[in-house]
């Protein structure tokens, strides 16, 4: 599906489209071009609001027959207080005009226009156009009688946008390749497991990147074998189908990169929890499992078209957990990439396995800054909920400009703490680590702690995006099902990076020991990168 979006110059009551959509803020009040659909309706627009109970709140919406307009059907919008809109709001907006848009081809709307002066007119337009993007998203791969979209063409009507002008176009055409990525992203979630093995998964992957200016190499079980990577190797050794260790290479044109960023992402394509095997109830959410790989692939598939200017490096280990009697066990001892040896005592706690090697890998090679992201713990989901990510790091200015992508990209996180004093509980008896800690609580943070292990003295963030990588219901932009989180914190990461500093030797420790960097502090970190702020806002 395809949705092209537009800017035009011209009055909402003169443009012509199956569907007009404009705003309306908190109790009632008009926004841009709802002047246009209370004069079609002689003035009695407040009266009809009023008798069907649509108050203006974000993300409610109306139908409301006209004449005399371009369109024969308007949309009201509601995007909340009007001192309150933020690019949040804008997406929320066209995410609700997408989903009630279903039957028309075509729609223009003045959504942009609610935006508040403080909001530049491509940031504006480019939220409306992610939300729609995002809020037509559907998966009926396997629907007999699924009903697609009908809707095509979106026309941002300018004088409601605050102006077009070539800022706004180039806007919506980075929300087309950012909402591109999302969809293979939320696809590739969606797919039954039965379909998308590690071999599947790869070669979907292939397929997304062909021609996007990457370099994709596929390590196959004996090559994965030869580079020593005994975690993928044994979570992977209780299926039939061998794993799959899937690395992408992005280097900017002209060889003059201003340095290297890893992904690493978890590609989990089902999992049973092996030996130590998960209760039956919600098991088929485990198709999920492969999120942060998803993640970190859809956004590779972004980075030449808009002109990321650093070098960006992928590593996604692709396995499938199953207990058979091939599969590890309880008490076996695994020897990573880089040499430490793992004691496993759950073979539910895998994704940290596959991990570790994948950092080793991103370490060996000197990436400037690592980013990992992956559906680990069921713990974060009980801390934050389904709609807030974990991020833990050893570096606070790179944990900031993390979260301050992701506040940029609408991808909410919060950051928890890696405290030393928890180290204690991932000792084993027999190996160097153990692979789940002693105690029951705090299994976010102790999961950060062991993936620590393996990252030395790079800057890194661990992601943990159990709860939002999965939608029980359409909420905003995000639809039921796979949601492609992490796409857009990494893309945009990836477009504004700042290689960290090195570390002494002397700190390389006290990130885990600060306080965390909640949301006012990452703003107050934007702030003083205001000049840079305001460039992302402008593209």
């Amino acid at each position: 599906m395809t949705i092209t979006c537009s800017v035009v110059s011209q009055p909402i009551a003169k443009v012509k489209a199956d569907l007009v959509a404009v705003p309306v803020f908190a109790k009632r009040v008009l926004g841009p071009g709802a002047d246009a659909v209370d004069r079609a309706l002689g003035g009695g627009l407040v009266r009809f609001m009023t008798e069907a109970g649509f108050n203006g709140k974000p993300g409610e919406t109306l139908m409301v027959p006209v004449t005399g307009m371009g369109a024969k059907t308007a949309l009201l919008v509601g995007v909340g207080a009007r001192d309150e809109v933020s690019a949040a709001t804008l997406r929320r907006a066209g995410a609700a005009i997408a989903r009630r848009a279903t039957s028309a081809v075509s729609v223009a709307t003045t959504a942009a226009g609610a935006a508040p002066a403080s909001l530049a007119p491509e940031a504006a337009a480019y939220a409306v156009a992610e939300g729609i993007a995002l809020g037509a998203y559907q998966y009926l791969a396997f629907k007999t009688k699924g009903e697609p979209t009908k809707l095509r063409k979106v026309v941002l009507v300018a004088d409601g946008a605050g102006g077009g002008g070539k800022a706004v176009t180039a806007a919506l055409a980075r929300a087309r390749v950012v909402t591109d990525a999302v969809a293979w992203a939320r696809d590739i979630v969606n797919e039954p497991s039965l379909t998308k093995s590690p071999a599947d998964f790869a070669a979907s992957a292939k397929k997304l990147l062909a021609g996007k200016g990457v370099t994709v190499t596929v390590l196959t079980e004996p090559q994965i074998r030869a580079q020593k990577m005994g975690g993928v190797i044994g979570v992977g050794q209780g299926s039939e189908r061998p794993p799959r260790f899937v690395k992408v290479v992005y280097d900017p044109p002209g060889g003059k990169a201003r340095g290297t960023l890893a992904l690493v992402g978890k590609g989990v394509t089902f999992d049973t929890g092996g030996i130590s095997i998960k209760p039956s109830d919600g098991m088929e959410a485990m198709k999920t499992d492969m999120g942060g790989a998803a993640a970190a692939l859809g956004a590779m598939s972004a980075l030449e078209a808009l002109g990321v200017k650093h070098r960006v490096v992928a590593y996604t280990p692709m396995v499938e957990n199953m207990p058979s009697g091939s599969a590890i066990r309880p008490g076996d001892v695994l020897r990573m990439r880089d040499g430490q040896t793992v004691e496993v005592l759950n073979t539910d706690a895998e994704g940290r396995l596959i991990l570790a090697d994948a950092l080793s890998w991103a370490v060996d090679e000197k990436a400037d800054a690592i980013v990992d992201l992956a559906t680990l713990t069921g713990a974060c989901v009980v801390a934050l909920g389904e709609k807030i990510a974990g991020l833990m790091g050893n570096d606070d200015a790179w944990s900031a400009q993390v979260h301050d992508a992701a506040e940029q990209a609408g991808e909410p996180m919060w950051q928890l703490p890696l405290p030393e004093e928890y180290k204690g509980l991932l000792e084993s008896e027999v190996a160097d680590l153990r692979n789940i800690s002693t105690g029951r609580y705090g299994g976010t943070l102790t999961a950060g702690l062991f993936l620590e292990a393996f990252v030395g003295d790079r800057p890194w963030v661990h992601l943990d995006i159990a709860g939002p990588a999965r939608a029980s219901a359409d909420d905003g932009e995000l639809t039921r099902g796979g949601t492609g989180f992490g796409v857009r914190t990494l893309i945009e990461l990836a477009r504004t990076f700042e290689p960290p500093k090195a570390k002494k030797s002397a700190t390389k420790k006290s990130a885990a020991k600060k306080a965390p960097v909640r949301k006012s502090a990452a703003r107050k970190s934007a702030a003083k990168k205001s000049g840079a702020a305001k460039a992302r806002r402008a593209t």
